[in-house]
């Protein structure tokens, strides 16, 4: 398996861009499909030594992972993609991948399980450093994210391979790290509402503190999420465009 980066660099992706992961052998296949850059093309032919590329699994359809796909489709015409738990066992590399829902980030993530080598490539489930925005305004679930995180840790991996940073030696120590920010962010979000926020702006004004400016917005993204979850806890609701605890 070899790690290929999609050379899309940003505050957002990293410094190398989007994790891509290429199992060569008897189907060439391809986790993620990058953003179309040349050279993570050519990078991904070089390794490829003449064989044509046969798969491509995508994690989620948000575009850092699956705009490189006409690319690759340009280079390789005869590429299967694969995006939907339908396919069931998937033949990469010299292997099978089984695909898992993992929802939560997007509704239609989804994770890659290597039964053989305990490798799980998980997109963007999770990262090895930071946290994973959860969109709740472009259908983004919290309580399906912590039932997804909760789901591969009952699995105990051995590496999660994510589509950003480095690869995770450790998955169940960085998934229980994950499990409790959530709660922390939580406790805070209900003491914000409690104090007097009414809104999600108000809300990451009180949690965050100053924030740069490009990442106001994702905050807000990820407190409306712990919103929305509330309220279907029945534990929170909102009243026009304001937000309010229920009391029990």
């Amino acid at each position: 398996m070899l790690l290929i980066p999609a050379r899309n660099a940003s505050s957002w992706t990293g410094p190398t861009g989007n994790n891509t992961y290429l199992l060569t052998g008897r189907v060439p296949a391809l986790v993620d499909a990058g953003v179309g850059n040349p050279d993570h093309i050519e990078e991904i032919a070089s390794a490829l030594n003449g064989a044509p590329l046969a798969t491509v699994l995508i994690t989620h359809g948000h575009s850092d992972h699956v705009s490189g796909l006409p690319a690759l489709m340009e280079r390789w015409p005869a590429l299967t993609v694969v995006r939907t738990l339908d396919a069931g066992p998937i033949a990469a590399g010299d292997r099978e991948l089984e695909p898992i829902a993992t929802p939560g980030h997007s509704r239609d993530h989804l994770s890659f399980l290597d039964e053989a080598s305990g490798d799980l490539f998980c997109g963007d489930l999770l990262r090895a450093n930071g946290t994973i925005v959860i969109p709740a305004s472009r259908g983004g679930s919290l309580r399906q994210y912590l039932d997804s995180l909760r789901r591969i840790r009952h699995l105990n991996p051995r590496r999660l391979l994510p589509g950003h940073g480095p690869i995770v030696d450790d998955p169940p120590r960085v998934i229980d790290r994950y499990l409790h920010h959530r709660e922390e962010r939580e406790r805070q979000v209900i003491e914000s509402l409690r104090a007097g926020a009414t809104t999600p702006a108000e809300i990451v004004a009180g949690v965050y503190g100053r924030l740069p400016p490009v990442l106001v917005g994702a905050a807000g993204e990820s407190v409306l999420a712990h919103l929305i979850k509330l309220e279907e806890e029945g534990r929170a609701r909102r009243v026009d465009d304001r937000w309010e605890t229920v009391e029990t």
